[in-house]
């Protein structure tokens, strides 16, 4: 019991670790950006990755016993309030991740797409599509987790109401077998669809970038072989799509298990968290470490 209590204590010190450190990295990939975007010229992709930095710090500031929890128990706010506040934000900040980073891949996928091909036709009117597609997916996510607002609220006595106990303090209310089915197949159906996505423009980008690469191999070019910031760009989302797949995958199969089974483990629960904040925490140092902009303003501010 001792050493289950040590594991637990010990995870728990990582989470809030990575929570901090995901916070900060995040708060400054969303002033450059809010910087970049006001005051000089944006690259496409911009808006896009501002929106997706403010939604991980949503997701860290959501967690359980954060920011967001703290100022519910300063304002004596209620316990039944602050489960259903806490978790539905989480929940529509989990939508968007999923969904922006899908929006990411494809709309790169359009970016970097040869002039004669299907996709190159959106080229033009990209803005435009970007702005109307981000203001979608916000309302879908929005109106998709309400229904879980009536199946959360503070926790009172497992044994006796059978409640699932998802955090300290908060639980999901027993709900029949069919509810449960359709809620996990709406939201199953809405991720498989958004990795089938990602994955098959990821599959396309891999195929330009080789592509790409053989025709420069056979100019015999050495200038062509330097990556362009196009090249670099697509590599960073490959790279972030394939990392989230990855940590959606894991997520899932624990998520999955513990609502079929009905069965909640403090340190299988804490393990989950810290795969969930994988890649919000991960995502703006990619980010940072690929973009030269950012290392620019870095380098300007060090010297």
């Amino acid at each position: 019991m001792s050493s289950l209590s040590f594991m637990s204590s010990l995870l728990e010190n990582i989470l809030y670790f990575q929570a901090g450190l995901g916070v900060l990295a995040n708060i400054f990939l969303l002033v450059f950006y809010i910087f970049i975007i006001l005051g000089h010229r944006p690259k496409p992709m911009d808006l896009i990755s501002c929106q997706l930095t403010f939604v991980h710090i949503m997701m860290f500031l959501a967690g359980e016993n954060f920011w967001l929890a703290n100022i519910f128990e300063s304002l004596n706010v209620e316990n039944d309030f602050k489960c259903k506040a806490t978790f539905y934000t989480k929940r529509v900040m989990r939508g968007l991740s999923i969904c922006i980073t899908c929006l990411l891949s494809v709309f790169q996928a359009v970016m970097i797409s040869h002039r004669n091909s299907l996709l190159a036709k959106f080229k033009h009117k990209l803005k435009i599509y970007m702005i109307n597609a981000l203001f979608y997916i916000w309302t879908f996510n929005l109106s998709l987790s309400s229904n879980l607002i009536f199946y959360v609220g503070g926790f009172t006595n497992m044994s006796q109401t059978k409640q699932l106990k998802v955090t300290k303090s908060c639980s999901l209310i027993p709900m029949n077998y069919i509810i449960r089915g359709l809620i996990l197949i709406v939201i199953s159906s809405r991720d498989m669809f958004l990795v089938g996505v990602m994955l098959t423009t990821s599959t396309y980008m891999v195929i330009i970038l080789c592509r790409h690469q053989r025709q420069c191999k056979h100019l015999h070019s050495t200038s062509h072989l330097r990556a362009s910031p196009e090249k670099r760009a697509t590599q960073t989302i490959l790279l972030l799509v394939v990392f989230f797949v990855i940590m959606y995958w894991v997520d899932f199969i624990i998520s999955s298990t513990s609502i079929l089974l009905w069965m909640y483990d403090p340190v299988i629960m804490i393990v989950q968290k810290l795969v969930v904040n994988a890649y919000p925490a991960i995502t703006p140092f990619v980010q940072i470490s690929s973009d030269t902009r950012v290392i620019r303003v870095v380098k300007n501010w060090h010297s």
